[in-house]
């Protein structure tokens, strides 16, 4: 990594200690993955200093450090800063300004992670290792700039997710990036407690449109109510946009207000209606989609011709996600059949709407786990997904985080939302969950009082091991008696899908359930979603990744 020890220098009020003699081979955070050869930033959070394994990270070989104190102490040479966290994002900033190459920055509120991942296999398919990709959930401002400082001179095309639930973030972390083209994939109620209304969402992620250069791509739905606002934030820049679900309507060249375009024939929900009048241009290309046999049959025309492939990613949303990932890749000239490779090849994302197929004795039942995150949004077209899949249904949720004021009003539309679609048994919990369940009244609701209302209090003894009653919604006080209530009734569902945001750690019931099948069968991928639970396949499934 040369050079590296001169931008050391430049950093904000750094001051030298020591000389860095040895070439840096990569940067870290983490004391414990340090190996020798590395950087280490030593960064300060509510529950730990990177501070106090300086020591360490010099018995591990690091060969420098960026701190705020104890250097000297630590026998370690490198710069003192007045704040190490912003010394890493200036230090990566400083970085990426070495390196001309196209970068992508995918933003919005849900589908980030999809998006991010498919233009990753698309840009692999193109350049293999010569492309850099987001790893994981590192959209933050310590993630972003991590994988920035992975940049190499080997790099060709390089992909980047930024995430927020704060005013100014992704200007900030769009900063460091500057891509080359950028990314709004939509705009939805997330992080409502810092962000105060949609709009607020929309102009956040559209920062990252204003990072552009006067030469860059900017990439966003054609159809959606901020449109207007996402054209005027790219002002006189090169325009993408995409549009699905509005059938028969084409998509877009990649001229200045073009468009993508896709139409839904699934036999998935069907999109609310959505007015055409924030269309920047008349379409130039047009792509169908048909879900058959566990996968989405997509025929896109492009100004570089025309594009057919498969995508093993069920639910609308995943056309939405495949075509702003082609429209990225596009704009960043990729050759369409790296990007119909990228989706053909394309795997879905752990905890983000993957589908598994588990075995309770002879009969098979498709898992669906968005286990990683949720907004109001995401759940409710996490839901629409589990209504189109065979019966009887289960779904599992916990609480929504980032919501705001509007809380109990969320949680309530989302377990009304899953009573109206028909979904025969939900369970919950959180404490949310739990106060809009009991709001729920019989006497006052039509809808639970034709479905029935449980709530479990944290303090029932049986809770743990009740039988479960004929309810058709139940809300538990504690995980272990969500776990316990689901186990139960399981093996008695088709289909099963478990949702929550990350605070509620839902993977953990993920993981029971697969563990209880393991027990009487074994787990197998599921090919097909939408098949009956007599015929499962065994290839791995997305469904939507809505959050």
């Amino acid at each position: 990594m040369n050079g590296l020890a001169e931008l050391l220098l430049q950093l904000r009020g750094a001051r030298a200690v020591g000389a860095v003699t040895q070439p840096v081979l990569r940067v870290h955070t983490d004391s414990r993955t340090l190996r020798p050869g590395d950087l280490f930033v030593a960064l300060r959070g509510e529950r730990f200093d990177g501070h106090d394994w300086l020591a360490q990270a010099r018995a591990a070989g690091a060969v420098a450090a960026v701190a705020e104190r104890g250097l000297a102490q630590a026998g370690l040479p490198g710069v003192e800063v007045p704040d190490a966290r912003a010394a890493l994002g200036e230090l990566a900033q400083r970085w990426r300004a070495r390196f001309a190459l196209p970068l992508i920055a995918v933003t919005g509120s849900n589908g980030k992670t999809t998006v991010t991942q498919l233009i990753a296999a698309m840009l692999r398919a193109a350049v293999g290792e010569a492309a850099l990709a987001t790893e994981g959930n590192f959209n933050n401002d310590i993630g972003v700039p991590l994988t920035l400082l992975r940049l190499r001179p080997a790099h060709r095309l390089a992909v980047l997710e930024l995430g927020m639930n704060h005013p100014g973030e992704i200007a900030a972390l769009a900063a460091l990036a500057q891509p080359t083209v950028a990314l709004v994939n939509n705009a939805q109620r997330e992080h409502q407690e810092f962000m105060h209304g949609v709009e607020a969402v929309a102009r956040e992620n559209g920062s990252a449109l204003a990072a552009l250069p006067p030469d860059g791509v900017a990439v966003f739905p054609a159809h959606d109510a901020y449109t207007p606002l996402w054209q005027q934030i790219a002002g006189a820049r090169r325009v993408v946009c995409f549009a699905d679900g509005l059938g028969g309507l084409a998509g877009a060249g990649l001229g200045r207000g073009s468009s993508v375009a896709g139409s839904d024939s699934s036999p998935q929900p069907s999109p609310a209606p959505v007015s055409t009048s924030h269309s920047l241009r008349p379409p130039e290309v047009q792509v169908q989609a048909q879900w058959a046999d566990g996968a989405w049959a997509l025929d896109i025309h492009t100004p570089a011709g025309p594009l057919q492939a498969r995508l093993r990613l069920a639910g609308r949303h995943n056309v939405h996600n495949a075509l702003a990932a082609t429209a990225c890749a596009l704009a960043a000239g990729v050759p369409l059949a790296a990007i119909q490779a990228g989706l053909e090849g394309f795997e879905p994302v752990a905890g983000r709407s993957r589908a598994l197929t588990l075995r309770w004795g002879a009969q098979a039942q498709t898992l669906i786990d968005d286990s990683y995150n949720a907004n109001p949004d995401s759940v409710r077209a996490a839901i629409d997904l589990l209504a189109e899949l065979p019966g009887p249904r289960l779904l599992l949720l916990g609480d929504m985080g980032e919501v705001g004021a509007q809380a109990l009003a969320f949680h309530d539309e989302v377990l009304r939302h899953a009573l109206a679609r028909g979904i025969e048994q939900v369970l919950v919990t959180g404490d949310w969950m739990q106060r809009a369940a009991a709001a729920l009244d019989p006497q006052h609701t039509n809808t639970a009082a034709a479905a029935g209302l449980e709530v479990t209090s944290p303090s029932s003894a049986a809770a743990s091991t009740m039988p479960l009653p004929h309810k058709r919604l139940q809300a538990f006080g504690h995980y272990e008696a969500l776990q316990a209530a689901a186990l139960s009734a399981a093996a008695q569902a088709a289909s099963v899908l478990v949702k929550g945001s990350r605070f509620m750690r839902m993977e953990r019931l993920v993981q029971a359930l697969q563990a209880a099948s393991q027990a009487q069968d074994s787990v197998q991928p599921s090919a097909q979603t939408q098949t009956s639970p007599q015929t499962p396949k065994t290839t791995t499934e997305g469904a939507p990744h809505v959050a």
